[in-house]
């Protein structure tokens, strides 16, 4: 069996997400060995966040969950691809695609359509 390489990246993988059934590119995000242990145990996409410095679990906030559908790994053992099932968006822009950008010769033009209004969802306190 093999073993996700932690110490590469500092106890961070890189996990590639796509969609299950259209092979969408949803989003990348990290895991340490916790997010990767609590994925395996609930079946829901769960990261490490760089920003927050701690584990989040995907939809926490948004409703937006990943369930996992399937899991690969990469031929040294340290980046993953997972497979899910999105529901809403992935992208807390509103996206169903944190990639819903391309390149022209001038600019970057959106090419993706919201799928939900972000300030309808994400209603953090201020304060």
């Amino acid at each position: 069996m093999q073993k996700i390489d932690f110490a590469k990246g500092n106890g961070l993988v890189p996990v590639i997400v796509q969609d299950y059934q259209t092979r969408e590119v949803l989003m990348v995000a990290y895991m340490n060995e916790e997010a990767w242990k609590k994925t395996q145990k609930t079946g829901k996409a769960h990261y490490y966040s760089r920003s927050r410095r701690g584990l989040w679990l995907k939809g926490e906030e948004s409703g937006h969950f990943q369930m996992v559908k399937d899991i690969l790994i990469d031929c040294d053992n340290d980046t993953l691809l997972l497979k899910v099932r999105q529901t809403g968006g992935a992208c807390h822009l509103g996206y169903q695609s944190c990639f819903f950008r391309k390149q022209t010769k001038k600019d970057w033009k959106v090419i993706g359509k919201r799928t939900f209004q972000p300030e309808m969802v994400y209603k953090k306190s201020k304060g």
